[in-house]
C-alpha cells in the first residue's frame, strides 16, 4: 500500500514539472464577448501555476491579459510584464498579391467580431493587390481613434512608483 501511494505522489510531482521556467503569453486586453474566453484565460493561468511556470506577458491588468496574470500571481508564481515604450498605432501595409494575406485579414476580422480587436485598430491594416494601390492607400490614410490618452495609465502603484511617475520617459 505504501509503495502505491509513494508512486502516485512521485507521478503527481513529475506531472507538475515542466521543461519551461517561463512562458510568454500573448492575449487580448479585452475580455471578448464570450465568457468561455475568460474561463480559458483563468484556466491557462492556473495551469501555469500547477506546473510551476512563471508568466511573461504584455503587462496590462485588464482583459484576458489581466485574468491570466492575476491567476498566476494569485497562485504564487512570478509575473513579468513587458510594456512597450510606444503604443501609438501606425498604419500597416500588406501587399496582398494573389490574395496571400486573405486568411490573415479574415483572422483579424474575426477578432474584431469577437471583441478582441477594436474596429479602429483593424482600420490601420491596409491591403491592396498592387504596389501602386497600396502606396496610394498608405498616402491617403488618416488615423481615426476611438479614444486618445495623453499618457499611458497603468496601475503603476503596483510597481511601487508614485502617481506622478512619468512612464513615457
Amino acid at each position: 500500500m505504501e509503495m502505491v501511494e509513494t508512486t502516485t505522489t512521485l507521478q503527481q510531482q513529475q506531472s507538475m514539472l515542466s521543461k519551461f521556467k517561463r512562458i510568454c503569453v500573448f492575449c487580448g486586453s479585452s475580455q471578448g464577448k464570450k465568457t468561455s474566453y475568460q474561463v480559458a484565460a483563468i484556466d491557462l493561468g492556473n495551469e501555469l501555476v500547477s506546473r510551476n511556470i512563471d508568466l511573461v506577458y504584455g503587462g496590462g491588468s485588464i482583459g484576458l491579459m489581466g485574468l491570466v496574470s492575476q491567476a498566476v500571481h494569485d497562485g504564487g508564481r512570478h509575473v513579468i510584464g513587458v510594456i512597450p515604450k510606444t503604443l501609438m498605432p501606425r498604419e500597416v501595409g500588406l501587399l496582398n498579391v494573389d490574395g496571400y494575406y486573405n486568411s490573415l485579414l479574415s483572422f483579424i476580422d474575426k477578432a474584431v467580431e469577437e471583441g478582441f480587436v477594436s474596429p479602429s485598430a483593424r482600420n490601420i491594416i491596409l491591403s491592396a493587390p498592387t504596389a501602386k494601390e497600396l502606396v496610394k492607400k498608405l498616402e491617403e490614410y488618416v488615423p481615426c481613434h476611438e479614444r486618445v490618452a495623453s499618457k499611458l495609465s497603468w496601475e503603476i502603484e503596483q510597481l511601487g512608483y508614485s502617481q506622478n511617475y512619468d512612464i513615457s520617459r
